[in-house]
């Protein structure tokens, strides 16, 4: 089974109190699972992060062997896709913690994605945030 993911991570203050946003749909655009979590105090860029790794693990435990993701982040898609180094420490951690989970599938699509493009999952993760 192959499922898309939309995901979005936000901090309000840069580190400041963060949410993630999380929608998996099927192939055809059918929804899913919507996933809202407050993360604590966090940078957004340890939400982006954070909000990939947990859409993952989420689509691992329903069952899926292929996935295509779509975030906003631009930082988050090169580094993992190889396009640009993580040189940060706490980035590192983060990176480390995603790419084992990249590997459980047998495909694997990563893409950035303009907001406007992923208003679902930003919603979500404000939701997370509004709601602490």
């Amino acid at each position: 089974m192959e499922v898309v993911i939309y995901t979005d991570g936000g901090s309000r203050g840069n580190p400041g109190e963060a949410g993630i946003g999380i929608v998996i749909q099927d192939i055809d655009g059918n929804m899913l699972k919507e996933i809202s979590q407050y993360i604590g105090n966090q940078t957004n860029n340890v939400a982006e992060y954070k909000a990939l790794s947990r859409g993952l693990e989420a689509a691992l435990d329903m069952g899926a062997t292929g996935v295509k993701c779509y975030l906003d982040s631009e930082l988050v898609t090169k580094q993992i896709k190889g396009e640009y180094k993580v040189k940060n420490e706490g980035m590192i951690t983060m990176y480390n913690m995603v790419m084992p989970l990249v590997k459980k599938f047998a495909s694997f699509h990563i893409e950035h994605v303009r907001r406007e493009h992923n208003k679902k999952a930003d919603a979500l993760a404000n939701k997370a945030m509004d709601e602490k």
